[in-house]
């Protein structure tokens, strides 16, 4: 390796920045640390990046270091939190005799922070619920998140198109049940346009509701969906809002989180206008256990995530997925990740040293290090770092002794999460599921009105009466159920809570975001 003082003079050069930037730690020669500051440009924090290594090694604290620096930069950030470890970012850090050498020796001051944080969930147990609709997730998605099969996902787009054309709102899996159950029953010639649907396709596909919705998938499936522009916020002192994401109560159901991750991310392509080049990102969006996001995926979901992934940086979103090894991310997605943070990774098998070897391969060729060598001998908090420069250019790759957090480096207690939550300004909005009407509700006043059997509004099957002439109770109920009455009921609600100064908005008018 050169000298101590070449050394130096080589990794300032390339790490130089003279915009914002955020402070990763100090370079290593020979194991210890040099005065001479690893930074990354807040500007190109918006050409994605990948944070990997093996379990244990600090990827967590990476993410968590990353993230209240962004935040204090006025960025925003959506971090996924799979274990619960990341909520410490709401409560300032508790400086010890280690934590205040390791900032030392990077050059930095440990001063204790804490950073603005909304709690999410999936289930509402843990936070705000955050919901989607069936119709939004869109075939490939949900396909994704069902494990059907190439056939089986056309179907399902079939279905899709059909209800488009049909004008039935897919909101939650009640009404694709109650679709489905339909075009099996009553609906074949109808779909036969579409290129037809077998019993035992319905079948499999009634199937996976039922799995999903025995694994919760139904709290998360519905309205109010959940809007982008959320993510986007800043507290009253101008710091980026932290969105954790918290999943410890869906940990044994990857597919559905990394599934539902994608769709949030998709949807912010979707609609964030152009940005072009920025001073500093929207937003950065951590992507973490990503490997799960890419098992046995088929070519056209792999397809849509690399389309999102490349397209999403000109609407100022940078996206850094995390995970143990790079070749958990497939190559098109790799090559557009700029900034790469590879903690130390293990060789106990013949796997192991092939995902070595393989991590080893995606880094620059380095004068100063033996990058596999490397990779097996970084200690926790160290990893293997090259990033852009402000030119655009990728800097040298350098082994860094990472800085601690400035937020506290374990988890908040529960009750003072729930406590934030309960404040939260967005509970007003998304805290109560709202039930519309769509394709269950349609569908099953179509069945009244024929007098056919068909399912109902729970997807259960309402049978005729016969010739048997129907109480004027019945005439009365019947007529109240209808669509029409509910929807004149509701306008009348409206209007009289309209007077009473009450608003009975579930859904909140889309700003423009910009």
């Amino acid at each position: 390796m050169p000298a101590r003082s070449e050394f130096r003079d080589a990794i300032a050069t390339g790490y130089a920045c003279e915009g914002k930037s955020l402070l990763l730690g100090a370079p290593l020669h020979d194991g210890e640390p040099v005065d001479a500051p690893v930074r990354v440009p807040l500007a190109m924090m918006n050409r994605h990046g990948l944070v990997a290594g093996a379990t244990g090694t600090g990827k967590t604290k990476t993410l968590q270091l990353l993230a209240e620096q962004l935040s204090a930069s006025g960025v925003p950030v959506f971090l996924a939190d799979l274990k619960g470890d990341l909520s410490g970012i709401a409560s300032p850090g508790e400086p010890s005799p280690k934590i205040l050498e390791r900032a030392r020796a990077a050059g930095a001051e440990f001063v204790p922070a804490a950073f603005p944080v909304e709690f999410v969930g999936l289930t509402g147990q843990n936070g705000i619920p955050l919901r989607a609709t069936v119709s939004s997730f869109g075939p490939i998605l949900l396909a994704r998140a069902f494990g059907l099969n190439a056939t089986q996902q056309s179907v399902l787009a079939m279905v899709f198109k059909l209800c488009d054309d049909q004008k039935l709102l897919l909101l939650d899996l009640a009404d694709l049940r109650a679709v489905l159950q339909y075009l099996a029953e009553d609906g074949q010639g109808l779909f036969a346009e579409y290129g037809g649907l077998s019993k035992a396709t319905v079948g499999v596909l009634l199937r996976k509701i039922g799995e999903m919705e025995q694994q919760g998938a139904d709290r998360f499936f519905g309205e109010p969906e959940f809007e982008v522009e959320d993510l986007l916020r800043l507290d009253a002192s101008g710091k980026g809002i932290v969105t954790l994401l918290e999943l410890d109560d869906v940990q044994d159901r990857p597919a559905l989180f990394s599934t539902f991750l994608m769709w949030l991310l998709a949807s912010l392509y979707r609609e964030l206008p152009e940005a072009g080049d920025l001073d500093k990102p929207k937003l950065v969006f951590f992507f973490d256990e990503a490997h799960f996001l890419f098992e046995d995926a088929t070519k056209e979901f792999l397809s849509e995530v690399a389309q999102t992934v490349r397209m999403i940086r000109s609407k100022g979103v940078g996206v850094f997925f995390v995970t143990q090894t790079p070749k958990d991310v497939p190559g098109d997605v790799l090559a557009q990740l700029g900034n790469r943070i590879q903690h130390a990774l293990r060789a106990h098998t013949a796997d192991d040293e092939r995902a070595l070897k393989a991590a080893a391969n995606t880094f620059p060729r380095s004068p100063y290090y033996d990058i596999p060598q490397t990779l097996l001998s970084l200690g926790i908090g160290e990893a293997l770092v090259t990033v852009l420069s402000e030119a655009g250019t990728p800097t040298p790759v350098v082994a860094v002794r990472m800085i601690p957090p400035a937020s506290l480096m374990k988890p908040i207690p529960a009750e003072q999460r729930d406590r934030m939550v309960r404040g939260s300004p967005l509970l007003a909005e998304y805290g109560a599921p709202v039930d519309r009407e769509s394709a269950r509700e349609i569908l099953a006043a179509r069945a009244r009105d024929s007098g056919d059997e068909s399912p109902d509004a729970g997807g259960t099957t309402a049978g005729k009466r016969g010739a048997e002439a129907p109480t004027l109770a019945e005439t009365v109920g019947k007529a109240i159920q209808s669509p029409l009455a509910r929807t004149v009921g509701r306008e009348l609600v409206r209007g009289l809570f309209g007077v009473l100064g009450v608003s009975t908005t579930t859904r909140r008018r889309r700003r423009r975001i910009f």
